[in-house]
């Protein structure tokens, strides 16, 4: 098998072989081109604080720990804001040698401002899962912004597995910009492509969105269901830029507009801390297809997930404020993100989760 992420095509391969089991059957549409969503089980622990299961120890016998209650969740139930949860995932892996996984939020998750961590046994990192893991997986959910209700099935997280070497560097990175745009304008490539927040729209004042502090629950079900201003405060300034006040958390959009070609994915990481004094709150993986079309060309702004940290800071219009990090795919996937699948983010500007109106 080559190097680089699987695509979906190997993904159903390691379904088929076992490699990937569930305790339910799979669903349609749960193999995205280049990831597999991941789906909550029946029952949910709420722990008195947010853990690391550690080596030679399994999750369960800490749960014994720290578990201050135990919440049936097939009828349904809220997940308070705040408050830290753990909950076991319909599906089991047993990696074979040279394939190892990593987990994030799926996109919808990171715009409600969901910490979302996948947990192993003998896990000593969140969301890394090593080469040849057999056993359960688990989703450590501490909802930041708004309370939300949860059902079984539900899928708030992805994973995407690796064989060897995956990611593409900056000298390759530049090479494939030159062959395939992989953003509109002057590429800024440094440990991947640094992209910036986007605070003077072509068209109006609205630059961005505010959690309110109080409001309703979210019912995570529900899509195109809730008013936006019932739980967001709209951003709007000429002054190209805004100042972000401590705890509060923000949905704005980058500047740029960028693109995963077919045969690549990428990851959102994280800009350096020195920048100042915020985080921009990555939901993660971009599958292959993003914002690519067939006639070249970047077609799709990054949602920008941002919690300011200790002190009010002054965001500028075109700072850079994260990157992507490229990786080789394996294999071209047999469908692309927004061509042959459904996918809500294809072709976006500011926009919120699925849950509320358009």
């Amino acid at each position: 098998m080559k190097h680089g992420v699987l695509s979906d095509t190997q993904i159903s391969t390691l379904i088929n072989n076992g490699a990937i089991s569930a305790s339910v059957d799979f669903e349609e549409g749960q193999v995205q081109p280049a990831s597999l969503d991941l789906r909550l089980g029946h029952r949910a622990y709420r722990v008195r604080a947010s853990f690391l299961t550690g080596l030679g120890q399994i999750v369960t016998e800490r749960l014994k720990q720290f578990t201050m209650h135990e919440i049936d969740l097939t009828d349904g139930a809220v997940l308070e804001k705040n408050c830290v949860y753990v909950v076991p995932l319909m599906e089991i892996l047993a990696l074979p040698h040279g394939i190892t996984a990593a987990a994030s939020a799926k996109s919808s998750t990171g715009r409600l401002d969901l910490l979302t961590r996948i947990i192993t046994d003998n896990g000593i990192e969140f969301d890394r899962v090593p080469e040849g893991y057999a056993g359960p997986l688990y989703v450590e959910i501490c909802p930041r912004s708004f309370s939300v209700l949860v059902r079984p099935g539900l899928m708030l997280n992805q994973i995407i597995f690796r064989n060897g070497k995956t990611f593409i560097n900056d000298i390759n990175l530049t090479t494939l910009h030159a062959k395939t745009p992989i953003v509109d304008g002057k590429a800024v490539i440094s440990d991947g492509l640094g992209f910036s927040v986007d605070l003077k729209p072509r068209s109006g004042d609205l630059v961005g969105y505010r959690a309110k502090p109080h409001t309703g629950v979210i019912d995570l079900a529900l899509v195109e269901h809730y008013k936006s201003s019932d739980f967001w405060e709209e951003l709007r300034t000429t002054d190209r830029h805004i100042i972000l006040d401590p705890g509060a958390f923000y949905i704005l959009v980058s500047r740029e507009a960028i693109s995963i070609p077919p045969d690549c994915a990428a990851e959102m990481a994280p800009y350096i801390a020195m920048v100042g004094e915020f985080r921009v709150h990555y939901a993660g993986f971009f599958d292959p297809g993003f914002g690519w079309n067939s006639a070249g060309g970047a077609g799709s702004r990054g949602v920008l997930e941002v919690r300011c940290h200790e002190a009010p800071f002054v965001l500028e219009h075109g700072q850079i404020v994260g990157r992507l990090v490229y990786e080789h795919m394996s294999q071209t996937p047999a469908a692309l993100y927004g061509q042959d699948i459904k996918s809500n983010y294809q072709g976006q500007g500011l926009k919120l989760s699925k849950h509320f109106k358009t």
